[in-house]
């Protein structure tokens, strides 16, 4: 046999046993942990963003598992969309073909891997049994009065030739020639253009018919939602309230002159409505595209506005109309305005150029009144003109209302005509519609007399044709799929060449994972009642506003529309940091990505655990994947010499060193059973270090204790088993245990362990206390070690301090115990320094535990520095230096 460990040389078998044993199947639990990573887009390959977020998943379920749990961890492939269109293109084939390819080579990358899937519950969503569920729930969606077919301005990508949701446009610097601002370039003459989110084409506006899933509708519920998911990161939580945009504030309506027409503006800051000196508009507001209808100066303004860089915030025309203000009369010019948004508030707001920043800008650069209508409590005035006054104050030149606190004044001034509470949303509805092939057929027939028809569901799947190379929408060029009859009167109709945006794909992928093979629905209502919400869900947070939104909205969709009892669909969300290499994420594109398989798949998944929290980036390095591949052979050396050896030289007596083995293996046991419970797998791969250093130095110290030894190299193959599978199940083997380790209970303390840190902490720092003082004094060879246990007093005036109410005299309280007070000068003398500290008094054993782990541990003492360990109690004599030197959680050290 090889003296080192291959995975590669076993990973065939134990696939094949795993496989064989079902171990990874969920057929029958009732009520399993449900663990579940973001299925992959079929791009071909895994990378390390995948590895990262599988391997976390895996080891997660795997460990679940050992803990007895039935366990429900399945995988699927996100088969649909654009890239697939445009690599069959390049490759001269076609969607389908290309994306089956990807898979099957995925799939046994991930095999590889050792990950271990349930992939009897395999979903793929290009395929008909798949997405005519997605037309399904369409058709459910309208029926309840959530799609919508609007006419609208839409996004458009140029290059991929198709419109893109709000969520799908990124924005990008650029300098003032229209190129990529770079760290040259001042930002403050930068302007930014926004950019397809997939190809970073410079996207422009359209006005087309299209499908919406009207999420608005829940806006309010998705926001307040947010605030129940403890096991979601703030970070995600908050992205997303930012996206929703709730704001409290009202609308104050202005009637257009001349025109039978109104405007509603929204202002958060009502108390300023009598500062309004006039009214701007977004580009895309109706009144705007009326008014661009009629006169060319304003239509060329808008389309460069809606078309150019987001970068100048005073850009504006003068429309020539006007609108009167509801409360003074006047009458206010009428601009259209850069700054203003379409997405927020109603899209035109009431310039207050005295009490807003942008407001300010605009009217400074237009030559706009600016008038003060807030004024400091304090007196202190503002710098207006110059600077406009932001912060709340009294009204002033408010008429009625001067001298009201803004507080106040905006809830009066609610009770004025044209003026009503409102709630308004950034969040806008979700346009599902594509113009591309490879996508679900939207299932809706167009008629000349009976209008937009749903396709009946027995006639559903409505399935894509043959794929035909062309420019645009391949669906138009199809007169096959094109022409059909309307299903209400049969006459000739026209079906609609939209297809779903992909994410409607993944909103409800984790609900068809639990019934697979179910023909009469999307998914088995009960079993998701009863399954939801997913107890672990991984994945990167860039998909905070995209696939992470959309998932709780078709949850709440589903809810109401009586599919499923569970609003929220997950329950504990981990999000995956990035993997980097020199500084930047690890990426095809770029040149500096690093095959999963390079360095060999356990070494991979030891490493990608290891280097950091889940959360955080971590830079691969060369050298630090050599560290996770050394833990590997030191282990699988640890067991092959214990079991391979003629007779297995252990010992069948007790000693009084074995009795540290025993307590360290009980608080590593614990150590890691949180950490994995936390997901701090960085920390389990710290522990399973410092668990393989303890049993060599045990080892070699003496010959082993059969029983804790013993206990020790199964407990170190069980829990490293979720991270590097194979390496687990060899290890089970070679110590004769039967069944898989993959099945294998997980280790058990035997001792209660609760203040397992602080008893390692204090061993660690008396060592690290050793090693200075022999560093500081020049002893090489020390004879003798002295460990000298605090009395039992200072360990009752320690507690009394630490449980002290901090605005407390420390050292009266302390003293007034009258067991520490009988201790004299000594006592008060400690209590002095105990009270110095207060802040950062740690919890402390108790004496005689304390007293007992220095005694079991001697011998790691004894081991390192080759001398003889004395641990004794502290007296009360008053000539015992050491006695007063001595205190809770740092024993005295005399080194001879």
């Amino acid at each position: 046999m090889s003296q080192g460990y291959s995975h590669g040389r076993v990973q065939e078998y134990w696939q094949s046993v795993w496989e064989r044993e079902g171990v990874y199947r969920a057929d029958d639990a009732s009520d399993p942990t449900y663990v579940l990573g973001m299925f992959p887009y079929t791009s071909g390959e895994l990378h390390m963003g995948h590895v990262r977020n599988y391997t976390i998943t895996d080891a997660y379920a795997r460990y679940r598992r050992m803990q007895g749990d039935d366990v429900l961890h399945p995988m699927g492939w996100d088969a649909f969309g654009l890239p697939a269109e445009n690599a069959a293109y390049d490759r001269d084939t076609d969607p389908r073909s290309w994306t089956e390819t990807c898979i099957t080579q995925m799939r046994e990358e991930m095999e590889t891997m050792g990950f271990g899937y349930d992939w009897s519950r395999e979903v793929t969503t290009c395929d008909p049994d798949y997405y005519r569920w997605n037309q399904w729930l369409f058709t459910r969606f309208y029926e309840a009065g959530l799609v919508d077919y609007d006419a609208a301005t839409v996004n458009w990508c140029p290059d991929c030739e198709t419109v893109l949701a709000d969520a799908q446009v990124a924005t990008k610097a650029v300098d003032s020639g229209g190129v990529d601002a770079d760290a040259d370039v001042d930002t403050e003459d930068a302007a930014s253009v926004e950019v397809c989110w997939r190809c970073e084409t410079p996207v422009s506006q359209r006005d087309l018919d299209q499908w919406f899933f009207r999420i608005t509708d829940y806006a309010e519920e998705l926001h307040e939602g947010l605030d129940d998911l403890g096991g979601w990161s703030e970070g995600v939580r908050e992205i997303q309230r930012n996206w929703i945009g709730r704001r409290e504030g009202a609308t104050v309506t202005f009637d257009v002159d001349g025109r039978d027409a109104t405007v509603d503006v929204f202002t958060t800051r009502l108390d300023t409505v009598y500062g309004g000196t006039f009214v701007a508009l977004a580009p895309g507001h109706d009144l705007a595209r009326e008014l661009a209808t009629e006169d060319e100066t304003v239509a060329q303004y808008v389309d460069m506005v809606r078309n150019g860089p987001d970068g100048e915030r005073t850009s504006g025309l003068d429309t020539g109309v006007r609108a009167t203000h509801p409360l003074t009369g006047e009458s206010l010019p009428v601009y259209v305005a850069a700054y203003v948004l379409d997405d927020v508030g109603t899209g035109a707001v009431m310039g207050v150029p005295a009490h807003n920043e942008r407001d300010h800008a605009f009217a400074r650069a237009h030559d706009l009144p600016v008038e003060q209508v807030v004024e400091p409590v304090d007196g202190s005035g503002a710098n207006l003109p110059d600077e406009p006054f932001t912060a709340d104050g009294m009204l002033t030149g408010s008429d009625e209302y001067d001298g009201l606190a803004s507080a106040a004044a905006r809830e009066r001034l609610l009770d004025e005509d044209g003026v009503e509470a409102h709630v308004t949303y950034r969040l806008r509805d979700w346009l599902i519609s594509r113009q591309r092939y490879w996508g679900t057929p939207i299932p809706v027939v167009h008629c000349d007399d009976c209008g937009h028809v749903l396709v009946p569901d027995e006639d559903l799947p409505v399935e894509l044709p043959a794929f035909v190379q062309t420019t645009g929408n391949p669906l138009d060029a199809s007169d096959e799929f094109v022409r059909t009859a309307c299903p209400d009167c049969g006459q000739p109709a026209r079906r609609e060449t939209d297809t779903m945006d992909t994410f409607v794909d993944s909103s409800w992928y984790f609900l068809r994972f639990l019934s697979p093979q179910l023909e009469t629905a999307p998914f088995d209502t009960d079993r998701a009642n009863d399954l939801l919400p997913i107890d672990v869900y991984v994945g990167g947070d860039e998909h905070a506003v995209l696939h992470l939104l959309y998932i709780r909205f078709f949850t709440r969709a589903l809810c109401d529309l009586g599919l499923l009892d569970v609003r929220e669909p997950i329950d504990r969300l981990v999000n995956q940091g990035t993997v980097l290499y020199d500084g930047e994420k690890m990426s095809k594109s770029k040149g500096n990505a690093i095959a999963p398989h390079e360095y060999g798949a356990e070494t991979t998944r030891l490493f990608v655990l290891s280097a950091a929290h889940p959360r955080q980036d971590f830079e691969w390095t060369a050298k630090k994947v050599s560290t996770s591949y050394d833990l590997q052979q030191q282990v699988y050396g640890l067991v092959r010499s214990y079991t391979e050896s003629d007779e297995v030289a252990a010992r069948d007596e007790h000693a009084p060193h074995d009795t540290y083995l025993e307590r360290e293996l009980d608080r590593t046991i614990a150590a890691i059973t949180a950490d994995y419970d936390r997901f701090r797998f960085h920390r389990v791969v710290s522990e399973i270090h410092g668990l393989v250093r303890l049993l060599r130095r045990y080892q070699t110290y003496d010959t082993p204790y059969k029983y804790p030894y013993e206990r020790g190299l199964r407990a170190l193959t069980r829990v490293i088993a979720p991270i590097t599978p194979f390496l687990g199940e060899e290890l089970w083997s070679m110590l004769g245990e039967d069944g898989l380790v993959a099945e294998a209970r997980w280790p058990e303390p035997l001792q209660d362990v609760p203040d397992y840190r602080i008893e390692r902490e204090l061993v660690r720092k008396t060592l690290e206390d050793v090693r200075g003082i022999t560093d500081v004094v020049g002893i090489d060879a020390p004879e003798r070690i002295e460990l000298v246990v605090a009395q039992p007093w200072k360990y009752r005036a320690y507690e009394i301090a630490r449980d002290a109410d901090p605005d407390a005299a420390v050292v009266g309280t302390v003293m007034a115990d009258d067991e520490v007070n009988a201790r004299g000068e000594a006592a008060a003398e400690f209590a002095a320094d105990v009270a110095e500290q207060k802040p950062g008094l740690e919890p402390a054993l108790d004496p005689e535990t304390e007293q007992a782990l220095f005694e079991q541990a001697t011998w790691l003492f004894e081991e390192e520095f080759g001398a003889d360990v004395v641990v004794r109690r502290a007296t009360d004599d008053p000539d015992d230096d050491l006695a007063r030197k001595a205190r809770p959680d740092k024993p005295a050290i005399h080194i001879d």
